[in-house]
């Protein structure tokens, strides 16, 4: 089952100010995805907003200022977003039964069984059918609803990660069943996951080294601590000390300006990608609890 690339961290909305700015926005946008694999671009289904992602702010930063400065495009332009994540925090068994009369008397119907298990971290998602005898055609539209269901989200809209989805049994109708009726059947399933999956919401942990001259070591380790940072430790570099911390990837929005501020630009780091992690409200499991999402635009 295809996931978003673990590349994608970041989201920033854009939203061009004219008719004349959208038409250069499409040429810039095509131009910037043939040159740069990591660099994503969507439609807001809700909105209609036209959202750019990425692995970091700087990448974002420089290809929305090759969109202004190259191809004149004027912008409105959001604040960044984490792209969160969310996954399951405990095994479900779950059985939904789609049932309905359309227009003409025609009726629809598919059962399905699923046994949902949480997976390792980056295991990614896996769905697949254990239930015999069943048709081919509606195991096909089933496990399609729930890898569309996946990427819907259960408590705050980010696709589901690391998990396990076994379909154990259906049961169909000659007549009112077809893969469409299980495909709903299916996304209906997984939405009790929300009740019976413990879900947990997910943020990305950045793997963060800084390398700062020893007068500012403190100051160093008690930033990356206010930040939600996890120090590792630290070692010597000739006349410097190189920090090594895991730090969420939304706490160091600004970091490089205060870095440089505060050890008078002597200071320099950098970071990478490490894993997903829950944020520390869902480290005990509330499935009450939905964050405030939202694109926030700039002009």
């Amino acid at each position: 089952m295809p996931v978003p690339p673990a590349f994608v961290l970041l989201e920033i909305a854009i939203e061009p100010k004219s008719k004349e700015d959208q038409e250069k926005l499409g040429v810039g946008l095509t131009r910037l995805i043939s040159e740069d694999p990591s660099f994503v671009v969507r439609v807001d289904a809700e909105s209609g907003q036209t959202i750019v992602a990425g692995s970091s702010e700087q990448l974002l930063d420089a290809k929305i200022g090759v969109l202004k400065h190259v191809y004149g495009v004027d912008l409105n332009v959001g604040a960044p977003q984490v792209a969160y994540r969310e996954t399951l925090g405990r095994r479900a068994e779950v059985e939904y039964t789609h049932k309905r009369i359309v227009a003409g008397g025609i009726g629809e119907f598919a059962r399905v069984k699923l046994v949902f298990e949480p997976g390792e971290p980056n295991s990614g998602a896996v769905a697949e059918s254990r239930a015999e005898a069943a048709p081919l055609t509606f195991v096909v539209g089933a496990l399609r609803g729930v890898e569309a269901a996946a990427q819907d989200g259960l408590i705050a809209g980010f696709p589901v990660i690391d998990f396990e989805a076994i379909l154990t049994d259906v049961v169909y109708h000659d007549l009112d069943s077809s893969a469409l009726t299980f495909e709903i059947a299916a996304r209906g399933a997984f939405k009790k996951l929300r009740e019976e999956g413990a879900p947990i919401l997910l943020e990305p942990v950045m793997r963060v080294e800084v390398l700062t001259p020893d007068e500012y070591m403190g100051d160093v380790i008690g930033d990356l601590n206010s930040r939600r940072g996890q120090v590792q430790g630290a070692e010597t570099r000739g006349k410097a000390q190189m920090v090594t911390a895991f730090v969420p990837l939304a706490s160091m929005f600004g970091y490089f300006n205060t870095l440089r501020s505060f050890s008078q630009g002597r200071a320099d780091f950098s970071m990478a990608y490490s894993h997903y992690a829950p944020i520390p409200r869902f480290a005990e499991p509330d499935p009450d609890f939905s964050p405030a999402i939202g694109m926030r635009l700039r002009a």
